[in-house]
């Protein structure tokens, strides 16, 4: 007898073969499929990013700070320069251009000359030796010809001899100012340069200072107050020492007289004309403060000469213009005019810079402090000469 075929429903395999039955593109397996790649991309992204910068601490922001006012002064510096190169070269250009007409007016006169010599020959008949050497190219190689230089009144040979100096003098003087417009040329490159240096220096400042927070800021505020305060207390004390020495040099004075009083002793004064130098030097100090002082309260701006806003230099440069005394332009120059002083010595109106690349100058005033331009959204003002590490000072007459 047969078997009976079974009637039960064959049960539904779950195992790994089921799975493989659901179909790729099924709503649920694509969710969880985005979700995992979505987890295992941030954790990458998580992995392989780099720490955030940690925000600058207030005093690090000051530094930098500082430090970029004392590059955009050095750029500025290096913008002065370039100025006053270019400004040069302009008038030395000018001058040449100048000296070039008055060549050509010279040269075009000989030219008019031969011409009437080469026309009154055509009107007298055919063109003879002498025209055709006078609208010749080079008239001199043609003149040493001995048989036409006999032929040569000695006013036609004048003529020909200043013609030929007047053509060769205009050729070098137009060849000098070719040379020095490529001169200008590269001048006025380096004043561009310096120019956007300056430029971006500041611009970064700024941005640092615009992120700083209230609280920073005041922060910052009182630093500043801090390092004021500090280079005050130096100035004081060098106020001390000054007036020390101001009334050692007054009783060593009075000493010197009593001495040289009749029936107390040699009469052999000191005269060495050293006073009448000093007092020289001092009434020129005397204008170069007045001026500086009226220029209290006007901003700095780099690269101003006056006299509305100054620039460090700008500002040295105008107050000694005013003792009748013409200082260079930048502080690199400056500092090598007149006579090298310690910072003991200093006398009013000597100038003092700052900086290892001399980028600023300041002009002393006595007891320790100077007027000076400070830098970018600061006015003229005295200050301590002990706010900046100090280079060297000049007495520049």
């Amino acid at each position: 007898m047969p078997a009976l075929a079974s009637h039960r429903k064959p049960r539904a395999r779950t195992g790994i073969a089921g799975m493989a039955g659901l179909r790729a593109n099924s709503p649920a397996v694509g969710f969880t499929t985005a979700a995992l790649a979505s987890v295992t991309l941030l954790s990458t992204q998580s992995a392989n990013a780099a720490p955030a910068e940690p925000k600058p601490s207030v005093e690090e922001v000051q530094k930098k700070v500082d430090d970029l006012y004392r590059q955009a002064g050095t750029a500025t510096e290096k913008y002065n320069k370039a100025k006053e190169s270019t400004d040069e070269k302009r008038r030395e250009v000018d001058q040449l251009l100048d000296d070039a007409a008055k060549r050509t007016d010279k040269l075009n006169e000989s030219r008019r000359t031969l011409g009437n010599y080469a026309a009154a020959q055509y009107r007298t008949g055919a063109v003879t030796p002498t025209a055709a050497l006078l609208l010749a190219d080079s008239p001199q190689a043609y003149f040493d010809q001995t048989q036409l230089m006999d032929r040569m009144t000695d006013r036609q040979r004048t003529v020909i001899d200043d013609y030929e100096t007047q053509r060769a003098a205009a050729a070098k003087q137009r060849a000098e100012a070719t040379k020095s417009l490529e001169s200008l040329t590269d001048s006025q490159q380096a004043l561009r340069t310096s120019k956007r240096e300056v430029q971006a220096k500041l611009s970064e400042a700024r941005s640092l200072l615009s992120k700083l927070t209230a609280e920073e800021k005041a922060r910052l505020a009182a630093i500043e107050r801090e390092k004021e305060e500090a280079a005050r207390r130096k100035a004081e004390a060098k106020a001390k020492e000054e007036a020390q020495a101001r009334a050692d040099a007054e009783a060593e004075r009075k000493r010197q007289e009593q001495e040289q009083q009749p029936g107390t002793g040699t009469g052999a004064g000191a005269g060495t004309g050293s006073g009448t130098a000093d007092s020289r030097y001092a009434a020129k100090a005397d204008k170069v403060l007045s001026f500086a002082r009226s220029q209290l309260g006007k901003p700095y701006v780099w690269g101003a000469t006056g006299p509305s806003s100054y620039d460090c230099s700008g500002l040295t440069q105008a107050a000694w213009k005013a003792a009748g005394v013409d200082l260079p332009r930048t502080t690199w120059d400056q500092v090598k005019v007149g006579t090298r002083v310690a910072t003991k010595d200093l006398l009013p109106g000597d100038l003092v810079f700052f900086y290892d690349d001399i980028s600023h100058v300041g002009i002393y005033i006595g007891d320790g402090k100077m007027i000076h331009a400070p830098k970018p959204g600061a006015n003229v003002r005295e200050e301590s000469i002990y706010y900046m590490p100090i280079y060297g000072s000049v007495r520049p007459a």
